[in-house]
């Protein structure tokens, strides 16, 4: 999985690989893209890293 994460115009941009469907652990979707858990990024505000936890599915 990779991820960049930047801030431009005041908005916080992140840009992930799209992975092939697989089933989620519940199996009631399809994961499409995920950090899976928590990952500290290199973008910082107020002097702090800014951690991001995302996923992104589809339904089957």
């Amino acid at each position: 999985m990779a991820m960049t994460v930047e801030i431009k115009n005041n908005k916080l941009c992140i840009e992930i690989d799209i992975e092939k469907p697989t089933p989620s652990s519940s199996g009631k979707t399809l994961v499409v893209a995920s950090t899976h858990g928590n990952t500290v990024t290199n973008v910082e505000i107020n002097g702090k890293p800014v951690t991001i936890g995302l996923n992104a599915y589809i339904k089957p």
